[in-house]
């Protein structure tokens, strides 16, 4: 009895094991390294830098999430296709989906962040800012004042 237990132990921990050494997604990936950089920003241009890689992200999640919503359109409709699957990948791609749109949301969110941040840290770091990029700066400010706020990425 002690060995079939130990046994059954052993082969939890090993997929324990197994399962926390999987390797992450390239967007886990890069939001964990982005993460990094974010604790050791100080800077205006590290603030930038940030702000405009979260943005970038946004625009990739919300693209995916365009692209699920068509899919879940499609499983919806055609159904009858997947036989007995059908409502798994429904529910699957509606996960995503959810998931994708989360995720802009946040990044949105972490990139007004950054940008705030930037501008906070503008005045201390005028000097070290070449007048193109201040110009580029003054420019990006003026159009999202002028922008519908509700209006997303």
């Amino acid at each position: 009895m002690k060995t079939k237990s130990g046994t059954f132990v052993a082969i939890l921990s090993a997929l324990g094991l197994l399962a926390s050494c999987a390797q992450m997604s390239p967007l886990e990936a890069q939001n964990d390294n982005i993460n990094r950089a974010g604790k050791s920003a100080k800077t205006y241009a590290d603030h930038e830098k940030l702000a405009k890689q979260y943005q970038n992200t946004a625009k990739e999640m919300l693209r995916k999430a365009e692209e699920q919503k068509k899919l879940l359109q499609h499983y919806e409709e055609k159904s009858y296709l997947y036989g007995r699957q059908a409502q798994d990948k429904q529910s699957h791609t509606s996960a995503l989906l959810h998931k994708y749109e989360r995720t802009a949301e946040e990044d949105i969110k972490l990139a007004a962040f950054h940008r705030q941040m930037a501008s906070e840290l503008a005045p201390r770091d005028h000097a070290t800012i070449p007048a193109e990029k201040r110009q580029e700066r003054n420019h990006e400010n003026n159009a999202k004042v002028e922008s519908d706020p509700n209006e997303q990425i």
